[in-house]
């Protein structure tokens, strides 16, 4: 008597069901796999901060994703992902950036340092958390955003860090930024030579931008080459970061501010889009 209870038609039929959850299960491994990895990643980005320190992020990352169920602060929902694609991206910045300061005889004790377009705080408020000693400007245009990192500032119990609700083409040409800081920073997502329009008018003779950019930014690097001159700069060096973005190796760029920039830079609202 045969134990199998179907025909053979059917067992045409239970062949790819198999193999459909076989793919399932591969499937679903591999997903538990990059949940896993993500989140080793997550936990080693904060490695080298203090107890108290990894409180602060902690607190940071729950009031981020808390506010951004109400308003537009990132595309990323998940807490191990926010921990590897912002918190981790974020002090990434720190090597190259502390490495050209003193390459050029600076003493990283005290620096001041503007985020420009800090957006949800990035990389300004991970920052302020790494290096207490440091002073920082968080320059955001949008309000809301603005009334999210005050208050992140005030749940995290920062001392060190002070938010301005403005734009940067009008700070720019305020007495009381204009090249005042030691070092911008900027993460957002606008092209170099808008960013260097925004940045550069703020550091000091000697001071740094730094641009945190994607896998390739060659491109953007040669486009913006003519306006970071005429801003008063030069490129002092790009290097990989410690940081994998969706497209790959992450990148800063980093420019030396060497004469003071033109009093027309920067221009009004809405002329940076225009070429230099």
């Amino acid at each position: 008597m045969s134990l199998c209870c179907c025909s053979a038609g059917s067992r045409r039929l239970l062949l790819p069901g198999l193999f459909l959850g076989q793919h399932h299960q591969l499937r679903r491994s591999l997903v538990h796999l990059r949940a896993a990895s993500t989140a080793a990643a997550a936990s080693s980005s904060t490695a080298s901060l203090s107890p108290a320190q990894q409180r602060q992020v902690s607190l940071y990352v729950d009031a981020l994703l808390d506010w951004n169920q109400r308003m537009n602060l990132t595309a990323v929902t998940d807490e191990a992902e926010v921990m590897t694609r912002h918190v981790a991206d974020s002090l990434a910045v720190l090597s190259p950036l502390e490495r050209a300061y003193t390459s050029r005889g600076g003493d990283v004790a005290g620096i001041s340092l503007i985020d420009v377009g800090s957006g949800a705080g990035l990389p300004g408020l991970i920052l302020a958390v790494a290096r207490p000693s440091w002073k920082f400007t968080l320059l955001e245009s949008m309000r809301k955003r603005c009334t999210f990192l005050e208050h992140a500032v005030e749940v995290m119990e920062l001392s060190n860090v002070d938010v301005v609700c403005d734009r940067a083409e009008n700070v720019g040409q305020s007495d009381d930024f204009r090249e005042a800081f030691d070092v911008a920073a900027a993460r957002a997502v606008a092209e170099l030579k808008v960013l260097a329009e925004y940045c550069l008018p703020l550091v000091r003779v000697g001071g740094l931008f730094v641009a945190a950019k994607g896998h390739d930014p060659h491109e953007e690097i040669r486009s913006a080459k003519a306006a970071v001159r005429t801003l008063g700069a030069s490129m002092l060096d790009l290097c990989n970061v410690e940081s994998v973005g969706p497209h790959g190796q992450r990148t800063a760029v980093v420019y030396l501010k060497e004469r003071t920039t033109p009093k027309k830079y920067p221009r009004h609202p809405g002329n940076p889009e225009l070429p230099l």
